[in-house]
């Protein structure tokens, strides 16, 4: 293995999203390579679900996961597209890497615990080094953070209240990580500019959700990204948010199947419960989902911002939620490779490259529907 010959480098490519990343970035004739723990895995996967690979300019590479290999790995490089979960597991070796090596960080997280570690652990480090740390670029955060930017754009709103939901089933790692997370870490919304606690007894929430007569079912999700890049945003006091899956039977068994792996491994150290926790993951979910269907792979986040004297509400419908992560870190890398983003250290999508333009390339590949926004008062 030796230094980068290529901007962008895919680490994690072999798994659904990672595939999904690389796919874009040959839409975008981006040079990148494809970098896991099993060169021979991740050829198999480029050249078996990656349409048009032949036509790309990449290479494969395979990589120990600790931080001088992917030092080495990135040196040379400008932008690395993370997707190797749990994050909070996994994620320390490849941030402190690209802070050695001088690179761009992206990821795909929706882990609260690890966007909390990368604002206050690294994202003064990234900022000294001029490099944008940006955890959590993906459709089930992003999205919903357009929405919420596209509100904002009204002054005086200070409170969020966020609900995502999507079409179809997590894929495996996002199932372990699930589990991982639920079993290691608290949920957060925030109250005032400060992290408050989920109830953990909470259960399942019943969400109206445009479009539909029927409630959907939902869940905090760990307490997702938008609280965390929000906590020091002197226009936002407030901010919580819930989401799911548009499937009732299989919400109702998301709290069975957390709490059953919560005190199954209560006692257990913690290599005896990542293992235990991952054995339960792969029960619920041992094989990747189908490439996404836009008719039944549906996406819809909305969201309610409110402030003393108005109110602003935006949906935004979409499909296909993992292609819109795919194309969000694609773009990213893109638009790193052309100039320095808006923001450097810590910072969301939407403040590193700007939501209306993240919004513009979801539209522009037919993602996402045109906002619906009301705005009172």
């Amino acid at each position: 293995m030796s230094t980068s010959t290529k901007p962008v480098i895919v680490y994690g490519a072999s798994g659904y999203t990672g595939r999904l990343v690389c796919e874009y970035l040959r839409e975008f004739a981006i040079p990148f390579i494809a970098a896991g723990r099993d060169a021979g895995k991740v050829k198999a996967s480029m050249e078996a679900n990656v349409p048009g690979i032949e036509t790309a300019d990449y290479e494969v590479v395979e990589v120990a996961h600790d931080v001088a290999s992917l030092t080495e790995l990135f040196r040379g490089a400008s932008v690395v597209c993370n997707t190797v979960g749990p994050f909070s597991s996994y994620g320390p070796e490849v941030v402190e890497a690209c802070l050695a090596a001088g690179t761009h960080y992206l990821d795909t997280t929706g882990e609260q615990d690890w966007l909390i570690t990368c604002d206050e652990q690294y994202g003064a480090d990234f900022a000294a080094a001029g490099l944008l740390l940006s955890p959590g670029l993906a459709q089930m955060y992003t999205t919903g953070e357009i929405a919420a930017e596209l509100c904002l754009e009204k002054p005086g709103l200070d409170t969020l209240d966020i609900a995502v939901f999507w079409g179809g089933s997590p894929t495996i790692a996002s199932t372990r990580t699930i589990l991982v997370n639920a079993a290691t870490s608290k949920a957060h919304f925030l109250q005032q500019n400060q992290y408050v606690e989920f109830d953990p007894t909470q259960g399942l929430v019943p969400l109206v959700v445009p479009g539909q007569h029927e409630l959907a079912l939902s869940l905090p999700w760990g307490g997702t990204s938008h609280p965390v890049w929000y906590r020091k945003d002197p226009r936002v006091a407030n901010c919580k948010a819930q989401g799911g899956v548009f499937n009732a039977a299989l919400m109702h068994g998301v709290p069975q199947i957390v709490a059953g792996a919560l005190d199954a491994t209560k006692d257990m150290s913690p290599e005896e419960r990542d293992a235990a926790l991952t054995a339960t993951a792969a029960q619920v979910m041992n094989q990747m989902p189908p490439r996404e269907n836009p008719r039944l792979n549906k996406s819809l986040d909305s969201v309610h911002a409110s402030g003393p004297l108005g109110r602003a509400h935006c949906v935004i419908h979409g499909n296909q939620n993992y292609k819109q992560t795919g194309l969000l870190q694609a773009f990213g890398a893109y638009a790193l490779l052309q100039q320095p983003p808006l923001r450097v250290g810590f910072a969301s999508g939407c403040k590193a490259f700007g939501h209306r333009t993240l919004l513009g390339q979801l539209r522009a590949f037919g993602l996402v529907a045109e906002p619906v926004l009301t705005v009172e008062g």
